[in-house]
């Protein structure tokens, strides 16, 4: 998961995949999957692989790897929340208390 920081830094480079795309399907008429095929996401998967030490091998998964888009660490098994107003648990079905929203 990025930080908001390193959020600042990733999502230009998933900015330029997307108009690359965009614009790989311009010139040529290729439908999304060729398109997503043809053009170089190797700066973003990088610089991902970088910040965290995993490689991902597809660049449209970086998108949900902002640690700010999912909520606290569940109270029973520490995965994180599905958002930050979760009020339970998908992983292990844990009710949350309301503490855990409180900020401060």
């Amino acid at each position: 998961m990025l930080t908001d920081e390193e959020w600042q830094s990733m999502e230009p480079l998933l900015m330029r995949v997307i108009e690359d795309v965009q614009r790989h399907r311009v010139i040529t008429g290729d439908g999304l999957a060729a398109a997503m095929q043809s053009v170089d996401s190797l700066r973003a998967l990088s610089f991902y692989e970088r910040l965290t030490g995993f490689r991902e091998a597809n660049p449209n998964a970086l998108w949900h790897h902002r640690a700010s888009l999912y909520g606290p660490p569940c109270t029973n098994c520490g995965k994180p929340l599905r958002t930050p107003q979760a009020s339970y648990c998908p992983a292990c079905g844990a009710k949350q208390s309301k503490h855990v929203f409180e900020k401060g």
